[in-house]
């Protein structure tokens, strides 16, 4: 699931960042026109907490997706819905931005880390 707009033209430089996310990838936790907010800093990203990251390969291309577990200096990740592999399966290991700690549209909600 990739960050609504032009990708790489939206960055996380306040604590808290609204962002559009599109795409099946993570559903059914987030699906296609969910609108999150982002933490930026906080403490430390856990497995199973959804992130906003990018992919060393795919610089360009920011993403939600699901921590799995540290890997090279950086996080292994993965996608809720397993039909889709546009995640570490496909790009490799990723840098994360941050946390999404809420769905605010439209269906208001915390989103809590998921056991992986």
């Amino acid at each position: 699931m990739t960050v609504g707009g032009s990708g790489s033209t939206v960055r996380l430089r306040a604590p808290l960042t609204a962002v559009g996310v599109t795409g099946p990838s993570m559903s059914p936790t987030l699906r296609h026109g969910d609108a999150v907010l982002v933490r930026r800093g906080g403490r430390p990203v856990c497995p199973g907490d959804v992130v906003v990251a990018v992919f060393r390969s795919r610089p360009e291309l920011l993403v939600v997706k699901r921590a799995v577990r540290p890997q090279d200096g950086g996080w292994w990740l993965r996608g809720d819905n397993d039909l889709v592999t546009d995640d570490s399966r496909a790009y490799g290991v990723a840098d994360v931005l941050g946390r999404v700690v809420f769905r605010y549209w439209p269906r208001p909600g915390r989103l809590t880390p998921k056991p992986i």
